[in-house]
C-alpha cells in the first residue's frame, strides 16, 4: 500500500532513541548525530520503492558525511508478518550493499512511533540543533530511473541544512511502502 508522510514540521525536536544496528553496536541518535546537522532514514529491506532507490540513497549518504551530516537508517517493519525484514536480513542486506551507515533494528517500533513515520522510504533531516528541517523526498524518480542530471533533492535540502541551518520551505512529501506495523 503506498503512503506518503505529511509536510515538514520545522522546528520539530529528534527524539532520542537507542538501537542495536546490523554490526550488533547499540546507537543512540547522539551517537549518529553529525556536526551540521543527522539525517535518520526509515527503510525496509523488502519495499520496490526503497529497492529502486537504495544506490541513489546510499550516494546521497556518502555525499553527505562528507558536509558533516550525521546518517542512519532505521527498519520498524513486522518481521513476523513480512519475514524480508527481519535482522538477520536487515544485516545481510547491509553488507552485500556496504552500507556507509548505521542500519538499526526497531522491533519494538517504538521509535517509529515517535517520529510519525509512515512509508518506506521516509526522510528526517536535522539541522545541528536537532531541529526538523526536511521531510520530503529523495528525488522525483521514485522507483523510476532518474536521468543522469536528475536534480537531488534530499542531498540538496541537507546540503543547505548543513550551511543555514534551515531547509527549503518548499518541499514534496516522499512516496513509499506503508510502515508495516504489528497487529494491535
Amino acid at each position: 500500500m503506498n503512503a506518503s508522510p505529511p509536510v515538514c514540521d520545522f522546528g520539530w525536536k529528534a527524539p532520542n532513541f537507542r538501537l542495536t544496528a546490523t554490526d550488533g553496536k547499540s546507537l543512540s541518535y547522539i551517537d549518529i548525530a553529525g556536526q551540521k546537522g543527522t539525517l535518520v532514514m526509515f527503510l525496509c529491506n523488502h519495499c520496490p520503492y526503497v529497492m529502486a532507490a537504495l544506490e541513489r540513497i546510499i550516494r546521497d549518504a556518502r555525499d553527505l558525511y562528507r558536509l558533516g551530516i550525521g546518517v542512519a537508517a532505521i527498519c520498524s517493519n513486522d518481521a513476523t508478518a513480512y519475514p524480508a525484514d527481519s535482522f538477520e536480513r536487515m544485516r545481510e542486506l547491509a553488507q552485500e550493499h556496504a552500507f556507509p551507515f548505521p542500519y538499526l533494528h526497531d522491533e519494538s517500533q517504538d521509535v517509529a512511533r515517535a517520529y510519525g513515520a509512515v512509508c518506506t522510504p521516509d526522510f528526517f533531516g536535522f539541522n545541528a540543533a536537532g531541529e526538523l528541517q526536511y521531510r520530503g523526498r529523495l528525488d522525483a524518480y521514485g522507483r523510476d530511473t532518474p536521468p543522469p542530471d536528475a536534480k537531488r533533492e534530499l542531498y540538496e535540502a541537507m546540503r543547505q541544512i548543513a550551511q543555514t541551518g534551515e531547509g527549503p520551505r518548499e518541499q514534496a512529501p516522499s512516496v513509499g511502502c506503508s510502515i508495516k506495523w504489528r497487529a494491535g
